[in-house]
């Protein structure tokens, strides 16, 4: 049996003017993440670590921050997209758990959004995707309230 695991790995600082998207659920908060796309930390983890497991690079290089076809994109259109390759490698997903570090907001609360929006696109049932929250004690830039930071595995697994 041909199984693949991937690690992936996202932080963005908090900034003004923009709603606040993690795992494809808008949170309410009063700052949301500066990025290139809509800066969801939680599908650019997933995406790196379903990338790594199929041994297909990155999201930079995949989505480089300088093309500006990708200014404000929904990272689950980017997600999808990834899905589709990994669909063309023969691939499928067997698990995917994350970790999102940040001070605020809560994430628990809003597990089961993300889940509903995440569990199709990655083709896996809610048993097969861990998302959990965690804080970071108040250190560092994410303990000051300044950014979050996403881990993520995914397990992959050849088809045929």
């Amino acid at each position: 049996m041909d199984i693949r695991i991937g690690l992936g790995y996202d932080l963005h600082r908090f900034g003004p003017g923009r709603g606040l998207r993690l795992g494809g659920v808008e949170i309410p908060f009063p700052l949301g993440l500066a990025g290139h796309s809509d800066a969801d930390c939680l599908i650019h983890a997933v995406m790196d670590a379903l990338l790594g497991a199929a041994g297909e690079g990155d999201i930079g290089r995949l989505f480089p921050d300088t093309d500006p076809a990708y200014k404000d994109a929904r990272s689950t259109a980017l997600l999808a997209s990834v899905m589709e390759r990994l669909k063309k490698a023969g691939l499928e997903v067997i698990h995917v758990d994350s970790v999102i570090v940040t001070e605020k907001p809560a994430v628990a609360p809003h597990v089961p959004a993300m889940k509903r929006v995440l569990c199709p696109l990655l083709g896996v049932a809610p048993d097969r995707l861990g998302i959990k929250g965690k804080t970071n004690e108040g250190v560092g830039a994410i303990g000051r309230g300044e950014a979050i930071a996403c881990w993520a595995t995914a397990l992959l697994r050849k088809k045929g």
